[in-house]
């Protein structure tokens, strides 16, 4: 419903990530992986909204290889799917992220520092 919302929200054509909660894990947002087939054909039908590639937010892990699975498993649908983008990895793990694939990283705890609240 979401997606369909966007879509006819948007004044023009937007390129979009579709998340993918590939841990499944319960806090964390995006779609399993047993729904991407049906969302990306359901996608196809968004004139205005250009599905560009997969994002997902690993489990916080002490041991960034912990982690590798998950990245693996989110680029091995990326490339069954063709999609040109892949973003995974934030200040912890991006080197591992960016050795299976990601395209877009997330380091903002690098550059910025811890956030306070």
């Amino acid at each position: 419903r979401l997606m369909y919302r966007l879509d006819t929200a948007a004044p023009t054509s937007r390129d979009v990530l579709l998340q993918i909660n590939v841990a499944g894990e319960a806090q964390k947002g995006g779609i399993s992986v047993n729904e991407v087939s049906p969302l990306i054909a359901a996608a196809h039908e968004t004139p205005n909204l250009r599905l560009r590639g997969l994002m997902t937010i690993a489990p916080i892990a002490s041991d960034p290889e912990q982690v590798r699975p998950i990245f693996r498993a989110l680029r091995l649908l990326a490339t069954q799917f063709s999609f040109p983008e892949l973003s995974m990895g934030m200040t912890n793990d991006f080197e591992v992220a960016i050795e299976e694939g990601a395209t877009l990283v997330r380091v903002g705890r690098a550059l910025f520092g811890e956030r306070t609240l």
